[in-house]
Protein backbone atom coordinates (compact mmCIF):
# COMPACT_ATOMS: atom_id res chain seq x y z
CA UNK A 1 0.00 0.00 0.00
CA UNK A 2 2.88 2.83 0.93
CA UNK A 3 4.41 1.50 -2.71
CA UNK A 4 1.17 2.76 -3.72
CA UNK A 5 0.42 5.75 -2.18
CA UNK A 6 4.39 6.70 -3.19
CA UNK A 7 3.26 6.11 -7.19
CA UNK A 8 0.22 8.01 -6.49
CA UNK A 9 1.79 11.11 -5.11
CA UNK A 10 4.23 11.14 -7.40
CA UNK A 11 2.03 11.20 -10.53
CA UNK A 12 -0.67 13.88 -8.69
CA UNK A 13 0.97 16.62 -11.06
CA UNK A 14 0.03 14.66 -14.23
CA UNK A 15 -3.38 13.91 -12.98
CA UNK A 16 -6.02 16.26 -14.80
CA UNK A 17 -6.98 19.10 -12.94
CA UNK A 18 -10.80 17.73 -13.82
CA UNK A 19 -10.05 14.21 -12.01
CA UNK A 20 -8.25 16.78 -9.13
CA UNK A 21 -11.03 19.14 -8.78
CA UNK A 22 -13.83 16.42 -8.44
CA UNK A 23 -11.75 14.67 -6.02
CA UNK A 24 -11.07 17.47 -3.66
CA UNK A 25 -14.35 19.35 -3.75
CA UNK A 26 -15.53 17.95 -0.62
CA UNK A 27 -12.80 20.25 0.99
CA UNK A 28 -13.65 23.48 -0.95
CA UNK A 29 -17.00 25.19 -0.19
CA UNK A 30 -16.96 26.20 -3.97
CA UNK A 31 -15.43 29.03 -5.72
CA UNK A 32 -17.72 31.71 -4.99
CA UNK A 33 -18.47 33.72 -1.73
CA UNK A 34 -22.42 32.70 -2.15
CA UNK A 35 -21.19 28.90 -2.11
CA UNK A 36 -18.89 29.81 0.78
CA UNK A 37 -21.99 31.50 2.70
CA UNK A 38 -23.89 28.25 2.35
CA UNK A 39 -21.76 26.16 3.75
CA UNK A 40 -21.08 27.93 6.46
CA UNK A 41 -24.60 28.79 7.39
CA UNK A 42 -25.12 25.13 6.93
CA UNK A 43 -22.34 24.23 9.32
CA UNK A 44 -23.86 26.65 11.72
CA UNK A 45 -26.93 24.73 11.82
CA UNK A 46 -25.26 21.30 12.89
CA UNK A 47 -23.60 23.40 15.74
CA UNK A 48 -20.47 24.01 14.03
CA UNK A 49 -18.23 27.34 13.89
CA UNK A 50 -16.00 28.55 10.81
CA UNK A 51 -13.46 30.10 9.28
CA UNK A 52 -13.82 31.05 5.67
CA UNK A 53 -10.49 31.41 4.00
CA UNK A 54 -10.01 32.94 0.46
CA UNK A 55 -7.81 31.02 -1.89
CA UNK A 56 -4.59 32.43 -3.08
CA UNK A 57 -1.16 32.62 -2.10
CA UNK A 58 2.19 33.63 -3.79
CA UNK A 59 1.17 36.22 -5.83
CA UNK A 60 3.16 37.79 -8.47
CA UNK A 61 1.95 41.71 -7.96
CA UNK A 62 1.25 44.37 -5.45
CA UNK A 63 -1.79 45.12 -7.77
CA UNK A 64 -3.08 41.18 -7.23
CA UNK A 65 -2.68 41.87 -3.08
CA UNK A 66 -4.49 44.89 -2.63
CA UNK A 67 -7.76 43.28 -5.06
CA UNK A 68 -7.22 40.65 -2.18
CA UNK A 69 -7.51 42.99 0.30
CA UNK A 70 -10.44 44.90 -0.77
CA UNK A 71 -11.94 40.86 -1.17
CA UNK A 72 -11.01 40.11 2.07
CA UNK A 73 -13.01 43.05 3.40
CA UNK A 74 -15.91 41.78 0.92
CA UNK A 75 -15.99 38.59 3.09
CA UNK A 76 -15.61 40.06 6.29
CA UNK A 77 -18.64 42.52 5.61
CA UNK A 78 -20.98 39.50 4.17
CA UNK A 79 -20.44 37.21 7.01
CA UNK A 80 -21.24 39.89 8.97
CA UNK A 81 -24.50 41.08 7.28
CA UNK A 82 -25.22 37.27 7.33
CA UNK A 83 -24.69 36.88 11.24
CA UNK A 84 -22.88 33.74 10.82
CA UNK A 85 -21.03 32.51 12.98
CA UNK A 86 -17.56 32.38 11.68
CA UNK A 87 -14.56 34.35 11.14
CA UNK A 88 -11.40 35.31 8.05
CA UNK A 89 -8.16 33.08 7.88
CA UNK A 90 -5.60 34.81 5.43
CA UNK A 91 -2.39 34.28 3.83
CA UNK A 92 0.02 37.12 4.49
CA UNK A 93 1.60 36.33 0.54
CA UNK A 94 -1.72 36.38 -1.04
CA UNK A 95 -1.74 40.50 0.39
CA UNK A 96 2.12 41.13 -0.42
CA UNK A 97 4.14 39.39 2.08
CA UNK A 98 7.64 38.85 0.39
CA UNK A 99 6.44 41.42 -2.62
CA UNK A 100 6.23 44.50 -0.59
CA UNK A 101 6.07 44.07 3.54
CA UNK A 102 5.22 47.23 3.72
CA UNK A 103 2.59 47.39 1.79
CA UNK A 104 1.48 44.23 3.14
CA UNK A 105 1.14 45.12 6.18
CA UNK A 106 -1.12 48.32 5.51
CA UNK A 107 -3.32 45.84 3.48
CA UNK A 108 -3.58 43.56 6.63
CA UNK A 109 -4.51 46.91 8.86
CA UNK A 110 -7.26 47.46 6.13
CA UNK A 111 -8.27 43.44 7.09
CA UNK A 112 -8.08 44.02 10.67
CA UNK A 113 -10.25 47.45 11.12
CA UNK A 114 -12.94 46.22 8.35
CA UNK A 115 -13.22 43.41 10.65
CA UNK A 116 -13.07 45.27 14.36
CA UNK A 117 -16.15 47.76 13.04
CA UNK A 118 -17.95 44.19 12.30
CA UNK A 119 -18.78 42.84 15.42
CA UNK A 120 -15.47 42.92 16.10
CA UNK A 121 -14.68 39.76 13.62
CA UNK A 122 -11.46 37.67 14.63
CA UNK A 123 -8.73 37.10 11.76
CA UNK A 124 -6.29 34.59 12.24
CA UNK A 125 -2.73 35.04 9.98
CA UNK A 126 -2.54 31.20 8.44
CA UNK A 127 1.63 29.95 8.28
CA UNK A 128 2.66 29.55 5.00
CA UNK A 129 6.28 27.50 4.96
CA UNK A 130 9.35 28.34 6.54
CA UNK A 131 10.52 31.16 4.38
CA UNK A 132 7.41 33.15 6.23
CA UNK A 133 7.66 31.93 9.52
CA UNK A 134 9.53 34.91 11.04
CA UNK A 135 7.87 37.68 9.27
CA UNK A 136 4.18 36.81 10.35
CA UNK A 137 4.68 36.03 13.91
CA UNK A 138 6.53 39.00 13.75
CA UNK A 139 3.38 41.21 12.22
CA UNK A 140 1.57 39.28 14.53
CA UNK A 141 3.45 40.37 17.70
CA UNK A 142 3.15 44.17 16.36
CA UNK A 143 -0.33 43.64 15.13
CA UNK A 144 -1.56 42.64 18.44
CA UNK A 145 -0.65 45.55 20.23
CA UNK A 146 -3.52 47.64 18.69
CA UNK A 147 -6.02 44.97 17.48
CA UNK A 148 -7.53 42.76 19.82
CA UNK A 149 -8.97 40.62 17.21
CA UNK A 150 -5.82 39.08 15.84
CA UNK A 151 -4.09 35.03 16.18
CA UNK A 152 -1.92 33.69 14.08
CA UNK A 153 -0.91 29.55 13.18
CA UNK A 154 2.02 27.97 14.75
CA UNK A 155 2.79 24.36 13.26
CA UNK A 156 3.87 21.20 15.47
CA UNK A 157 6.73 19.78 13.66
CA UNK A 158 8.92 22.88 13.23
CA UNK A 159 11.44 22.65 15.67
CA UNK A 160 11.29 26.49 16.25
CA UNK A 161 7.67 26.63 17.78
CA UNK A 162 8.42 26.12 21.38
CA UNK A 163 11.05 29.04 21.44
CA UNK A 164 8.30 30.99 19.29
CA UNK A 165 5.32 30.43 21.70
CA UNK A 166 7.67 31.77 24.87
CA UNK A 167 8.48 34.42 23.09
CA UNK A 168 4.82 35.16 22.62
CA UNK A 169 4.05 34.43 26.14
CA UNK A 170 7.04 36.96 27.06
CA UNK A 171 6.00 39.70 24.60
CA UNK A 172 2.06 39.24 25.70
CA UNK A 173 2.78 39.31 29.20
CA UNK A 174 4.94 42.22 28.91
CA UNK A 175 2.27 44.63 27.05
CA UNK A 176 -0.63 42.59 28.69
CA UNK A 177 -2.06 40.58 25.63
CA UNK A 178 -3.94 37.78 24.89
CA UNK A 179 -1.77 35.24 22.60
CA UNK A 180 -4.32 33.05 20.69
CA UNK A 181 -2.96 30.49 18.73
CA UNK A 182 -3.86 28.03 15.87
CA UNK A 183 -1.59 24.85 16.66
CA UNK A 184 -1.56 22.57 13.83
CA UNK A 185 0.85 19.99 12.25
CA UNK A 186 2.13 21.88 9.52
CA UNK A 187 1.59 20.46 5.90
CA UNK A 188 4.53 21.99 3.80
CA UNK A 189 7.14 19.66 3.32
CA UNK A 190 10.18 20.87 5.09
CA UNK A 191 14.06 20.07 5.28
CA UNK A 192 14.51 17.89 8.45
CA UNK A 193 17.18 20.07 9.75
CA UNK A 194 13.98 22.85 10.69
CA UNK A 195 11.02 20.11 11.08
CA UNK A 196 10.61 16.90 12.80
CA UNK A 197 9.34 14.45 10.12
CA UNK A 198 7.77 10.75 12.21
CA UNK A 199 4.22 10.79 12.93
CA UNK A 200 4.92 9.71 16.37
CA UNK A 201 7.86 12.84 17.51
CA UNK A 202 5.54 15.40 15.66
CA UNK A 203 2.35 14.00 18.18
CA UNK A 204 4.53 13.76 20.83
CA UNK A 205 5.82 17.93 20.05
CA UNK A 206 1.98 18.62 19.22
CA UNK A 207 0.77 17.99 22.96
CA UNK A 208 4.24 19.08 24.72
CA UNK A 209 3.03 22.66 22.43
CA UNK A 210 -0.13 22.39 23.44
CA UNK A 211 0.58 22.07 27.15
CA UNK A 212 2.91 25.13 26.70
CA UNK A 213 0.26 27.03 25.46
CA UNK A 214 -2.38 25.93 27.92
CA UNK A 215 -0.36 26.69 31.11
CA UNK A 216 0.31 30.15 29.90
CA UNK A 217 -3.17 30.78 29.38
CA UNK A 218 -3.21 31.42 25.60
CA UNK A 219 -6.33 30.70 23.54
CA UNK A 220 -6.00 27.72 21.25
CA UNK A 221 -7.57 26.64 18.22
CA UNK A 222 -6.03 22.77 18.33
CA UNK A 223 -6.52 22.34 14.62
CA UNK A 224 -6.24 18.39 13.97
CA UNK A 225 -7.71 15.40 12.78
CA UNK A 226 -5.45 12.68 14.75
CA UNK A 227 -7.16 10.45 17.56
CA UNK A 228 -4.19 10.85 19.53
CA UNK A 229 -3.85 14.22 19.51
CA UNK A 230 -7.69 14.72 20.16
CA UNK A 231 -7.39 12.34 22.87
CA UNK A 232 -4.48 13.97 24.25
CA UNK A 233 -6.28 17.38 24.14
CA UNK A 234 -9.00 16.43 25.69
CA UNK A 235 -7.01 15.08 28.55
CA UNK A 236 -5.04 17.91 28.93
CA UNK A 237 -7.98 20.59 29.09
CA UNK A 238 -9.62 18.30 31.34
CA UNK A 239 -5.81 18.15 33.86
CA UNK A 240 -5.95 21.99 33.08
CA UNK A 241 -9.36 22.31 34.54
CA UNK A 242 -10.13 24.50 31.64
CA UNK A 243 -14.02 25.92 30.72
CA UNK A 244 -14.80 25.25 27.50
CA UNK A 245 -14.77 28.82 26.07
CA UNK A 246 -11.41 28.94 26.76
CA UNK A 247 -10.16 26.85 24.09
CA UNK A 248 -12.07 25.34 20.76
CA UNK A 249 -11.19 22.03 18.17
CA UNK A 250 -10.79 23.20 14.77
CA UNK A 251 -10.98 20.55 11.68
CA UNK A 252 -11.06 20.95 7.70
CA UNK A 253 -13.99 20.98 5.47
CA UNK A 254 -14.74 17.59 4.51
CA UNK A 255 -12.03 16.11 6.81
CA UNK A 256 -13.56 13.09 9.31
CA UNK A 257 -17.26 14.57 9.71
CA UNK A 258 -18.44 11.58 11.44
CA UNK A 259 -15.22 12.34 14.33
CA UNK A 260 -16.37 16.12 14.31
CA UNK A 261 -20.06 15.72 14.90
CA UNK A 262 -18.97 13.23 17.59
CA UNK A 263 -16.65 16.07 18.95
CA UNK A 264 -19.42 18.73 18.73
CA UNK A 265 -21.99 16.15 20.34
CA UNK A 266 -19.57 16.00 23.49
CA UNK A 267 -20.27 20.03 24.20
CA UNK A 268 -16.95 21.08 23.01
CA UNK A 269 -16.41 24.04 20.31
CA UNK A 270 -15.27 23.17 16.79
CA UNK A 271 -14.60 25.51 14.31
CA UNK A 272 -14.29 24.23 10.31
CA UNK A 273 -11.82 25.59 7.91
CA UNK A 274 -13.76 26.77 5.00
CA UNK A 275 -11.54 27.66 1.82
CA UNK A 276 -13.37 28.69 -0.99
CA UNK A 277 -12.43 30.62 -4.33
CA UNK A 278 -10.82 30.31 -8.30
CA UNK A 279 -7.73 29.59 -7.48
CA UNK A 280 -8.10 26.09 -5.79
CA UNK A 281 -5.56 23.69 -7.29
CA UNK A 282 -2.71 24.18 -5.26
CA UNK A 283 -4.54 24.13 -2.56
CA UNK A 284 -6.18 20.51 -3.31
CA UNK A 285 -2.68 19.42 -4.42
CA UNK A 286 -1.26 19.74 -1.16
CA UNK A 287 -4.36 18.03 0.55
CA UNK A 288 -4.06 15.31 -1.38
CA UNK A 289 -0.73 14.80 -0.95
CA UNK A 290 -1.35 15.19 2.97
CA UNK A 291 -4.22 12.57 3.50
CA UNK A 292 -2.59 8.99 1.67
CA UNK A 293 -6.53 7.69 1.91
CA UNK A 294 -7.61 10.05 -1.32
CA UNK A 295 -5.18 7.99 -3.53
CA UNK A 296 -8.33 5.60 -3.60
CA UNK A 297 -10.33 8.05 -4.57
CA UNK A 298 -8.25 9.69 -7.43
CA UNK A 299 -7.97 5.81 -8.76
CA UNK A 300 -12.06 5.81 -8.51
CA UNK A 301 -12.35 9.13 -10.25
CA UNK A 302 -10.13 8.08 -13.28
CA UNK A 303 -11.51 5.15 -14.13
CA UNK A 304 -14.96 6.60 -13.73
CA UNK A 305 -16.35 4.97 -10.45
CA UNK A 306 -15.83 7.73 -7.93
Amino acid sequence: MELFNQLILAVLPLVPKSIVQKVSARYIAGSTLDDAVAVVRALNGKGAMATVDVLGEFIHSMEEAEANARYSCDVINRLHSEKLDANLSIKLTSLGMGLDDLRCEQHVRTILTTARDAGPMFVRFDMENSPYTSTTIDLYKKLRREFSNVGVVLQAYLKRTANDITGLITDGIAYRLPTNVRLCKGIYREAPEIAYQGREEIQQNYLQLLDQLLTAGAYVGIATHDDVLINGAKTLVKQHELDRSKYEFQMLLGVRDDVRNKIIGEGYRLRVYVPFGADWYAYSIRRLKENPKMDGYIVKAMVGLG
